[in-house]
């Protein structure tokens, strides 16, 4: 997520802030899930940070981390976009949480039955699984995660959707060449985004009624 320890634990100790405010400000239960989005990518980047004093290696903070990052947010996207999208756009994201529900078995499984380590890599650290049938399993995570973003119907999940679609290869390749890993600044700016969604979620709901 970071590039070191120090910047994990800042970064995440500031994103679960903003998802402890998000969270504050939810008035249906039905924008909980997204809304508490920024807590559980602030509680990943805290993990890492364990990850980093640990040195890598395959303890039980490298799981925690895999399974955040792998299952659970292939599903926690188009389960929280869907419980807030409106009904005309809740057809259409069928797609996304079919993809997200079998993606996230499949790491589940390989989660399971398979050994993860990490690794220091200068200002990066490497997660290695081992996973079968890679480029299918990173389609159908992109299709659920950054998919149903785009296709919530919603203009400022739209936006959120492009960002993290762009943000997310910008880090990619700059983590890709091991120079330094910059997750947790995208985190972090998305996590402001969803704040600013919330906060306009009761306006939109007057209006909507009125």
């Amino acid at each position: 997520m970071c590039w070191s320890a120090t910047a994990d634990l800042v970064a995440g100790t500031a994103v679960t802030a903003v998802g402890a405010a998000c969270v504050a400000r939810v008035r249906d239960v039905r924008e909980l899930p997204l809304a508490a989005l920024p807590l559980l990518l602030g509680a990943h980047q805290l993990v890492e940070a364990v990850v980093w004093h640990s040195g890598g290696g395959g303890g039980p903070a490298t799981l925690v981390w895999a399974v955040i990052a792998m299952p659970l947010l292939a599903l926690w996207m188009p389960v929280a976009v869907l419980c807030v999208a409106p009904p005309a756009a809740r057809r259409r994201l069928v797609l996304p949480l079919a993809a997200g529900v079998l993606t996230a078995a499949a790491l589940g499984y390989a989660l399971a039955t398979r050994t993860v380590t990490a690794e220091i890599r200068g200002h990066t650290v490497g997660y290695v699984v081992g996973l079968s049938h890679a480029p299918v399993l990173v389609a159908g995570y992109l299709l659920a995660t950054v998919g149903s973003l785009l296709l919530s119907g919603d203009r400022r999940l739209l936006v959120l959707g492009v960002l993290v679609g762009v943000g997310a290869s910008v880090c990619w390749a700059l983590w890709r060449l091991e120079f330094v890993s910059t997750w947790c600044a995208l985190a972090a700016l998305c996590s402001v985004v969803v704040f600013g969604w919330v906060r306009a979620r009761p306006a939109r709901a007057v209006a909507a009624r009125g």
